[in-house]
């Protein structure tokens, strides 16, 4: 369950980029390929064919490396397969057409993973660990209608071979684990083409402890793991915890840096490939995808036909939980205070955020007109910060967090008069402010001109505070 938990996230990793939207193969930005964690043969880089042809990372074990101590290694990679459509006459084509099915040439990739165990003593010593993949060709023959023979789909990959070399050495109480992959093809690489076929994509390593364990580098338990994590040096992977929160013996060496413990998000119904927390703009564009469109994804890889199809298929329901939730920034370990104290001669207001939102629905009224929508009551409605009611007329210390830009951070510090509160169709709480020193407040309020703001991003000022503005306050 934990390696399976492990895997999932590696997975996302291993073929975030394999195929962006629209996952046409004419799509120009599906033209450039690969993604993450290329390690190229040792010619490629200095040529101008592909990346560095190694990667390495190291992380801190905790606890005896005795002769019960090993670890188990997960080295993960694509390989690629290049499938090339012929006709009749075993020549290359661009595609063929049979009975409404297309079949194109393409460059595909098949998940490969390569486990070693290794017993304490060896990575002491330092141990390396081959990695072969063969070459390999497979025939699909493609026949018409009447089932006489139309073309072959020929799928071919090449050698890839590396290294993994694996050493521990001790740093004070703690040990620290290297491992360095390393590729190895012989000869010279004839072009991009050649280089990337002989390329190991997509890299990564799972690695398990059995026995040690291992220390967060980004949250080191204490002053001397914080110096020896502060010692380790990655070069294309990063190492993070993997696993539940609190596990420690499981690592996940990726080429994209994350935080320890990461997990796939449970709106997430498959793999897009394009990006990572945009499912459900991904799936809203491909349902807008034409069907020609559609048949062109679907043969171009076999992962991008059960995207389309996933969408195709997707209910509302389905669709309204990729939605996500709405979390709380204010909210300390989850849990929101609810009892909030409040300074004597302040008015206590019911805080919108805890009344159930309407339903959204005004009828044949338009949805943006107030006055027809008398749910909301932007003038009277309050929300509760810091244990003190705030409505309009308030006056508040604005500090930007939340989207924050270069423009905000002008305000940090500043007071502003409240001038609403408002609700969003998502349940989510604005408050609508004018700054109290801005000469044009009077005219911004007037024009209905305004800042806003989230209410962890302000600070309520007692009802007794007088402001003095910066004409009166200069010397």
């Amino acid at each position: 369950m934990k390696l399976d938990l492990a895997r999932s996230v590696a997975d996302a990793v291993l073929y975030e980029g394999y195929l962006l939207y629209p996952y046409r193969a004419s799509s120009s930005k599906n033209q450039s390929r690969w993604q993450f964690g290329v390690v190229s043969p040792p010619d490629a880089e200095a040529r101008g064919l592909g990346e560095a042809s190694s990667m390495s990372m190291q992380c801190l074990i905790a606890g005896e490396l005795n002769a019960e101590a090993s670890f188990v290694l997960h080295v993960r990679f694509l390989q690629l397969q290049r499938r090339q459509v012929l006709n009749a006459a075993d020549e290359s084509v661009a595609e063929i057409v049979l009975g409404g099915t297309t079949w194109m040439s393409w460059d595909e990739a098949v998940d490969r993973e390569v486990s070693f165990t290794v017993a304490a003593a060896d990575v002491r010593e330092g141990v390396t660990l081959a990695v072969e993949i063969p070459d390999g060709e497979d025939l699909e023959p493609l026949v018409d209608e009447a089932g006489l023979p139309a073309g072959t789909i020929a799928r071919r990959r090449k050698l890839i071979v590396a290294d993994v070399r694996v050493g521990v050495v001790a740093i004070g109480d703690l040990h620290r684990l290297s491992v360095d992959i390393d590729n190895r093809k012989v000869g010279e690489s004839v072009d991009k083409n050649d280089a990337i076929a002989h390329s190991f994509i997509g890299t990564h390593v799972i690695i398990e402890a059995h026995g040690p364990s291992f220390v967060s580098l980004l949250e080191p338990p204490d002053d001397a793991s914080s110096a020896a994590a502060a010692a380790c040096s990655q070069r294309r992977c990063w190492p993070v915890l993997g696993g539940s929160p609190g596990d420690t013996d499981l690592l996940l060496g990726l080429p994209i840096i994350l935080y320890d413990y990461p997990e796939i998000a449970e709106q997430s119904t498959g793999a897009l490939f394009d990006s990572t927390e945009i499912d459900e703009i991904l799936t809203l564009r491909v349902m807008t995808m034409t069907d020609a469109e559609k048949a062109e994804a679907r043969a171009t890889d076999p992962r991008a036909r059960e995207i389309i199809d996933r969408c195709d298929e997707m209910t509302p329901e389905s669709m309204q939980a990729m939605h996500g939730i709405l979390r709380d920034p204010g909210a300390i370990d989850g849990v929101i205070p609810s009892a909030p104290m409040t300074e004597p001669d302040w008015p206590v207001l019911s805080d919108i955020r805890d009344i159930d939102p309407p339903s959204f629905t005004t009828g044949d009224s338009p949805w943006w007109d107030p006055e027809q929508d008398a749910a909301v009551a932007p003038d009277t409605d309050a929300v509760v910060i810091n244990g003190l009611s705030v409505a309009k007329d308030s006056l508040v210390r604005v500090h930007p967090n939340r989207r924050a830009d270069a423009h905000d951070m002008f305000f940090d510090g500043q007071v502003a008069k409240v001038t609403a509160v408002l609700s969003d169709v998502d349940g989510g709480t604005h408050l609508a402010v004018v700054l109290v020193d801005d000469p044009a407040a009077d005219m911004h309020e007037w024009y209905g001109r305004y800042l806003y703001f989230a209410p962890d991003e302000l600070e309520p000022l007692p009802v007794d505070y007088v402001h003095h503005d910066r004409e009166e306050s200069r010397p």
